[in-house]
């Protein structure tokens, strides 16, 4: 089980641990000529997901199924970083309240968007290490500005995956790329991830990357949408099915990993190493 998660030097000095309640974290905006809505993270400096933010990012899936968008772009406010992930500071000295919140809030987000009837692209403008990778995986079309890197890079802090996130992997490169990858916690470049189909498109920048996200969804104009969505469905139905059965089972096992007197050890000195990192 995953304490995945990055967080920005700047935020770990400054001791801020979430937004204002009344800062919007995200933007949905509607192309009205085609109907394709863009989510973009805006949760600065580097679009960690905490609760917050995911609470937004869910809501903002329901908004987007419920004006029956005709397809989605996932892409982030900040050139540089798609998103770094999960906040170590949710995991932390937990609130054991907040971070049943936190997980579960992250499960609901990830089958939302891994099971939209609508077409999905991540117009990746950053970098993008762990949970920052499963928010791209769960699209169904990937494209990636060049000179960055992702991947799920967990056993890197000594921590492992949840079974959801390697599915999430696994059903777009593959079992035995999948176990290269996972066990090496490797973070692919741009022309990597490309070549071992983690990525589909590699564009200069977020603007090239939107438009092309556009032209993949403008291909299922003629495609009845129900014929679309219920196909998707079936085809991922397997692994969210899984989550869903086992979504307490799920939620305890990370409680109890995250709850362990080495695991908080080991939390603290990651945070501690960036600490130093940042006064250097």
């Amino acid at each position: 089980m995953a304490l995945l998660c990055f967080q920005s030097l700047r935020m770990l000095r400054s001791g801020i641990r979430c937004m204002s309640q009344n800062a919007q974290l995200v933007s949905l905006t509607v192309n009205d000529k085609t109907g394709v809505a863009t989510l973009s993270l805006q949760r600065p400096p580097v679009n960690s997901l905490n609760l917050e933010l995911l609470t937004e990012i869910s809501s903002a899936l329901t908004e987007a199924t419920d004006n029956n968008s005709r397809g989605l772009i996932l892409t982030s406010t900040n050139d540089g970083v798609f998103s770094a992930g999960l906040d170590i500071l949710e995991m932390y000295k937990p609130n054991l309240d907040r971070v049943k919140e936190f997980w579960t809030k992250l499960q609901e987000t990830w089958i939302k968007l891994y099971q939209t009837a609508y077409p999905t692209v991540a117009v990746i403008n950053g970098h993008s290490p762990a949970g920052g990778c499963l928010l791209a995986l769960s699209c169904e079309h990937r494209i990636m500005v060049k000179n960055f890197t992702i991947g799920l890079n967990e056993t890197r802090l000594g921590i492992v995956a949840p079974p959801w996130f390697i599915a999430s992997m696994v059903n777009v490169i593959g079992q035995r790329q999948s176990e290269r990858a996972l066990t090496l916690g490797h973070m692919f470049t741009t022309e990597e991830a490309k070549n071992v189909g983690l990525i589909d498109e590699i564009v200069q920048n977020k603007a090239e990357g939107t438009t092309q996200a556009e032209a993949f969804i403008q291909k299922f104009a003629k495609i009845p949408f129900q014929a679309r969505s219920l196909t998707k469905t079936w085809l991922r139905n397997k692994t969210v099915e899984s989550l869903v059965k086992n979504r307490e089972d799920d939620l305890n096992m990370f409680l109890q990993v995250v709850t362990q007197p080495n695991a908080q050890e080991s939390l603290g000195h990651y945070i501690q190493s960036l600490k130093n990192k940042a006064t250097k």
